[in-house]
């Protein structure tokens, strides 16, 4: 059997922030049941069973996000944690990770994860001003209650990366971001473009343009590439990645294939979809109390979405930079004339600057 990757949402879509920019909100508003409640432990239970049957030795990865995962609890980890240890008979790999908001976090959390090596993704989106779309419910901005948790983090020596959501206006201060995390000494960033709702056009500052995403590539790796010559190299997940298709070594971020792969996620109530930014109805690959993930990801459903995923857009197939571009990477991004353009722009602008990475071993991401 192959390795598993598994995305579990154990709070489902429950938030106690009301960012405005919120991608998942939006997806579970596209399906029948906008939240599933807490992960009940049986689930849990199952989910961890058939997820090691599955793995069979192999490695299992276990990622916790939301909503806001920390909401189920601390004693739900805890629970899940040494069922993984007392299920894992066959002693595969495992490896956890949860990406939260920080809002909730205290020492006691901070100290059950670094007992647990896990790797925690923080969300921030810069300094105070530019974290103005990750609001508190009654409208303050969270800011310092995730530096709060940072240092919470730094203070019992919790592995953690920064996850920025790449809002327009964000990109439009993207030098100051960068250099607001590197005086933060945070080493390693990952920087993810706001996606618009399902079937939306609409302009406003949450959306960059391509002219804005172009030049926020170009000004970050100007500087990703300066701290590395400088030996003083922040870690940037994208440019890792692309930096490794360019020196022909293997990608570790999602959609860097140029296709999708099975990215099993569960919600709460144990139902698996295909993608996170896929839980909706339509994409439901059945329940894991009812199926194991060999019928799941053997299912018309499941084989249908890697399908549509394999097929190179028109547009890319006589383009010079799709081996390296992969039409942009995500399926849900690739037929993005503004994603498109801002790739073109980048690379003809940066690709010779790749060449400082070819006597020099491959930048390694923090981030899985």
């Amino acid at each position: 059997m192959p390795p598993i990757s598994l995305m579990i949402k154990p709070a489902s879509s429950l938030c106690n922030l009301s960012c405005e920019y919120c991608f998942y909100r939006d997806v579970s508003e596209h399906r029948e049941h906008l939240g599933f409640g807490i992960m009940e432990r049986e689930t849990a239970k199952t989910l961890i069973r058939k997820a090691l049957d599955f793995a069979n030795g192999n490695q299992a990865a276990f990622a916790f996000q939301g909503g806001e995962p920390t909401l189920a609890g601390l004693d739900f980890f805890k629970y899940f944690v040494r069922t993984v240890k007392e299920l894992n008979t066959k002693h595969s790999p495992v490896f956890f990770s949860i990406q939260t908001n920080g809002t909730m976090i205290t020492d006691e959390w901070a100290k059950f994860f670094t007992a647990n090596r896990f790797l925690v993704g923080l969300s921030l989106d810069g300094d105070y001003e530019r974290n103005k779309f990750r609001k508190m419910p009654n409208g303050q901005n969270s800011f310092y209650k995730i530096l709060k948790a940072a240092e919470c983090f730094k203070r019992n020596g919790t592995d953690f990366n920064i996850l920025t959501v790449l809002t327009g206006y964000c990109a439009d201060n993207a030098e100051d971001i960068y250099r607001y995390f590197r005086s933060k000494g945070f080493g390693y960033l990952q920087f993810i473009p706001c996606l618009r709702p399902f079937d939306s056009h609409e302009q406003s500052e949450l959306y960059m343009t391509s002219a804005q995403y172009a030049d926020f590539l170009i000004k970050i790796f100007n500087l990703y590439v300066k701290d590395y010559v400088r030996h003083r190299y922040i870690s940037v997940r994208q440019f890792d990645n692309w930096v490794r298709l360019f020196l022909r070594q293997p990608t570790e971020q999602c959609g860097m294939m140029g296709h999708c792969s099975h990215q099993f996620v569960s919600e709460s109530n144990g139902n698996i979809y295909p993608c996170d930014f896929y839980c909706t109805d339509e994409y439901l690959l059945g329940n894991i109390t009812e199926k194991d993930f060999t019928e799941l990801a053997t299912c018309k459903t499941a084989k249908d979405f890697i399908c549509e995923s394999i097929e190179v857009p028109q547009r890319c197939k006589t383009c010079r930079l799709y081996p390296i571009c992969r039409a942009g990477g995500c399926k849900r991004t690739q037929l993005s004339e503004d994603y498109c353009e801002a790739y073109k722009k980048f690379f003809t602008a940066c690709l010779p600057l790749f060449r400082v990475f070819m006597s020099e071993k491959p930048p390694q991401n923090g981030a899985q």
